[in-house]
């Protein structure tokens, strides 16, 4: 399967008898599946079907689905409510001479719900059933289009995240070869640790030094956080290339490497790989941003 993006757009329009009807359909990222639709008055009965519809087509995403109807060759009416007019009009203008403000200008009252109505022309009950039928199945290839938009958008995430991910695997391999995490280089540094120590701390017990090394030499082992890195690593690519609706892991997964960036930071004995911990971090909130948008 392919990757998806949450984003996307599409339109389709057609000729229902006498009424055109055009389908606006939008898709932005989201934890679910939320569908909300805006039909002309008349038209609940598109409701279901449509939630069907998209249901079946897409996983993910808050999709908006605009149904626009028109009969051709013909202007809807449009009337203007004067007394509602003339009312607004003088309570605006006491209220602003009450506030020393400006009053209202005619562009601001007409846009006011209600003055200005708009009377579409009437369906039958045969014209709107026929336009129903049309308009769901003019809905179902707005949400083909919209898939192949956002599979086509899959694709470019795909190669990015693709990208962090040789990023990060680049940055552990850097922290497996640092000189500092060497067994050697550590053993060298404790014996200086402890030996510094008990030449300023003459009091103090030789072996239990030497005990309290051993104990932050094993906290400071970041071996088990790049391990598990290597593993997500893997995880994530094979969720890329698997494809379909793997977003909710792949976030999940980029938790995890945040959980690991922040141990190796807090763990590091090294100014070296707290570099590499910060520089990972960098990458990973990358990786979270791209994943924001996979279906």
């Amino acid at each position: 399967m392919s990757l998806a993006s949450m984003t996307g757009f599409a339109r389709t329009h057609g000729l229902t008898g006498a009424w055109r009807w055009t389908w606006e359909v939008r898709s932005v990222n989201s934890k679910g599946l939320d569908l909300r639709l805006r039909l002309p008055g008349g038209f609940d009965a598109l409701d279901a079907g449509a939630r069907a519809a998209a249901t079946k087509a897409l996983s993910r995403g808050s999709v908006s689905g605009t149904l626009t109807l028109a009969r051709e060759g013909e202007t809807a009416a449009v009337s203007l409510n004067q007394p509602a007019l003339r009312t607004l009009y003088t309570a605006l203008k006491e209220a602003a001479a009450v506030l020393g403000a400006a009053p209202p200008t005619l562009d601001a009252l007409l846009a006011v719900r209600g003055i200005v109505e708009v009377v579409e022309a009437d369906l039958s009950d045969e014209d709107r059933a026929a336009v129903t039928r049309d308009a769901l199945a003019g809905f179902e290839d707005a949400l083909a289009d919209l898939g192949r938009m956002r599979i086509a958008e899959g694709a470019a995430l795909r190669a990015i995240l693709m990208d962090r991910l040789d990023g990060i695997a680049r940055l552990v391999a850097a922290a497996e070869s640092l000189p500092e995490r060497q067994l050697e280089a550590i053993k060298a540094r404790l014996a200086d640790q402890v030996r510094a120590l008990s030449e300023a701390h003459a009091g103090l017990d030789p072996e239990r030094l030497h005990q309290e090394a051993v104990l932050l030499a094993t906290k400071a082992d970041v071996r088990e956080e790049l391990d598990r890195l290597t593993a997500h690593i893997a995880a994530a690519r094979e969720l890329l290339t698997q494809g379909g609706p793997v977003g909710r892991r792949l976030d999940f997964l980029a938790q995890e490497f945040n959980r690991e960036a922040n141990t190796l930071c807090s763990k590091s004995n090294a100014v070296a790989l707290t570099q590499i911990g910060l520089d990972l971090k960098l990458l990973v909130d990358q990786f979270r941003e791209q994943i924001a948008n996979v279906e």
